[in-house]
């Protein structure tokens, strides 16, 4: 009994401090990643409130777990085979420069001798995936070249602990503590895995669709939860990490029906364990030993961040990164990571250095996460390069009866109508920022450039009934509407025009449909501000529904002589548009019919 009251006092103020800090630090701009890790430190070292922060940080790891296992659920396992080059290239060169060039520093400088300064420079070589992941999240990143690149340097770091933590033994000049010979680690490993790839294919969707079935919410969330911590549990059995198991797990489910399903019931437990993950981590700091060694971390923290942010920048490069990207990436990843603390927890219990050694190494690690968002920030100031941002352009699952281009206002309206009708919609957009904008009110859109061929292919067009190309730029608009009528004639074409003259030319191409982005929503304004100035709303129904047919007739009388209705369009002013006649008032049938076909009206609208 005694300790439940500590147990409820304690998460009350975890929080209550992650409300506070979270939008505090959201307002500011610092992002909830260094709220809850100030909320941690305030609650821990600073009014001792909670004096078991790395108990608190075991168990909020989870949070990691699920991150990942979310993370699988979002890449499938043909995406992961494209990045196989940067998983076990890229990541492996990092860790095997950074540890190197981070373990020579230590072992130059004379702070430990050669098998500590292994550990030490091979344990800081690490970067912490909760950290740089959310930090991407937060920034809409995770689909760019530069998240896709920062993913597979995690992924193999993840990876990199196992044959880290079974080098200590050796270090340390000790026998390991598990007999067990090295090959038959290894198929314990392999066959973990193989389990794990036949569990989720043949298992888990029969699982989800029987449990499916019962209709129970409850059941659902269970099972979801039953398979993160059991395929993690299950790797960590087998000497893996549980990050590892949880992202194995995701990945097999990516393809799963109930894939968002299962996103959607993980969501709420992997967001509070992650933050209860940052603020164990400002829990955990040791100020005393920040105190006796302040000199020390004051250097050893910006060396570190410096050191890993030049060799990430350097290898980035060298593997064709751009700029931009090798900037984000390197100002990502410059901190040191959670499975530091695991790494050299271990090596201080086997006495590879001293359990002092270990608390500072874990001192600096979690300082350089808390300086993460700032360095994180410092990347807009270091890109100098004016370049497009692009993203992955994955078409999958693209296919609809309507193939929309561009999602911009006009399109994000139209599409609102279209769904509601039913209608399947494609959508493809160049920006990348609408693409992560449309992403965070759940709307599923594609990135892809619709003035190239083999995109519009991708993303469905030879199954589409209609492409509606609701782009805002003119230009834009005819290069894609002369591609579409060159390559698939046989597709009905639905396009916004900019203006009068617009329409005009879009007409002369042979659109089956098209309308001003304008001219609608002026005629309702006209109309509404009619009615409340007094006139009933039939009659200012019809005198709108007039003005149309009127526009419409003059429209077609300039399409076939010309926007100056015949008059010589290099030496002749535009004809004065014909005023409007004020409708009689004994009438509405009068307003209805049109008085006639002004030559040429104002050519702007």
């Amino acid at each position: 009994m005694s300790t439940e009251p500590a147990f409820y006092s304690e998460s009350l103020m975890l929080l209550g401090g992650a409300v506070v800090a979270a939008p505090l630090f959201k307002k500011l701009g610092l992002g909830t990643v260094l709220g809850y890790l100030a909320a941690g430190i305030i609650i821990g070292p600073l009014l001792h409130k909670i004096t078991d922060g790395i108990e608190i940080l075991g168990f909020a790891e989870l949070g990691v777990v699920f991150l990942l296992f979310v993370i699988g659920l979002e890449l499938k396992p043909s995406r992961l085979w494209q990045m196989r080059r940067d998983i076990f290239g890229l990541g492996m060169a990092q860790v095997v420069l950074t540890g190197a060039a981070l373990s020579a520093l230590v072992y130059g400088l004379g702070l430990l001798d050669w098998a500590g300064s292994v550990i030490a420079g091979f344990g800081l070589a690490l970067s912490s995936t909760a950290f740089a992941l959310q930090i991407m999240e937060e920034a809409g990143e995770t689909n760019t070249a530069h998240g896709r690149r920062s993913f597979s340097l995690l992924l193999f770091q993840d990876m990199a602990i196992v044959p880290l933590l079974a080098l200590i033994p050796l270090l340390a000049f000790q026998a390991p503590n598990d007999p067990t010979p090295p090959w038959e680690d290894f198929s314990i490993a392999v066959a973990a895995i193989i389990a794990m790839v036949l569990a989720g294919r043949y298992l888990l969707n029969p699982l989800f669709t029987v449990l499916a079935r019962t209709g129970a919410r409850e059941v659902m969330i269970a099972a979801a939860l039953l398979v993160v911590l059991g395929s993690a549990t299950l790797m960590q059995l087998a000497g893996l990490s549980m990050g590892m198991g949880a992202f194995l797990a995701g990945l097999l489910l990516s393809e799963s029906s109930y894939r968002h399903e299962l996103e959607a019931d993980i969501e709420p437990f992997r967001g509070i364990l992650l933050a209860l993950f940052f603020m164990a981590v400002g829990l955990s700091l040791d100020l005393d030993v920040i105190a006796q060694n302040l000199l020390l971390i004051a250097i050893a923290v910006p060396c570190l961040m410096v050191v890993k942010s030049l060799i990430l920048y350097v290898i980035c490069r060298l593997t064709r990164s751009s700029h931009n990207d090798a900037v984000r990436i390197a100002l990502l990843l410059p901190q040191g990571g959670e499975f530091g603390f695991v790494l050299f927890s271990a090596a201080a219990a086997a006495g590879v250095f001293s359990l002092s050694t270990s608390s500072l190494l874990i001192a600096i690690v979690t300082l350089s996460m808390a300086l993460t968002p700032a360095a994180s920030a410092l990347a807009g100031v270091l890109q100098t390069e004016a370049v497009r941002e692009e993203m992955e352009e994955d078409f999958d699952g693209a296919g609809s009866d309507v193939l929309m281009v561009g999602f911009s206002r006009f399109g994000q309206i139209a599409a609102q109508i279209l769904l509601a009708g039913g209608s399947n919609v494609t959508v493809i957009d160049y920006s990348a920022s609408r693409v992560r904008q449309a992403a965070s009110f759940g709307f599923r859109i594609y990135f892809g450039d619709g003035t190239r061929k083999d995109v519009l292919r991708a993303a469905g067009i030879e199954r589409a009934k209609i492409v509606a190309v609701c782009t805002h730029k003119p230009e834009l608009t005819d290069k894609i509407v002369e591609l579409v009528k060159a390559e698939y004639p046989n597709v009905r074409l639905f396009v916004r025009s900019y203006d009068r003259i617009h329409t005009i030319a879009l007409r002369a191409k042979g659109v089956d449909f098209e309308t001003r982005e304008t001219f609608e929503s002026g005629l309702v304004f006209g109309r509404r501000t009619l009615e409340e100035l007094g006139l009933r709303e039939d009659r200012a129904l019809a005198i709108m529904d007039d003005i149309r047919r009127r526009d419409e007739a003059r429209l077609e009388l300039q399409a076939v002589e010309g926007i100056t209705a015949g008059r010589d369009m290099l030496h002749s002013k535009p004809v004065k548009p014909e005023p409007l006649i004020k409708p009689k008032r004994d009438t509405a049938e009068h307003i209805a019919e049109p008085t006639g076909v002004i030559a040429t009206p104002y050519t702007g609208s």
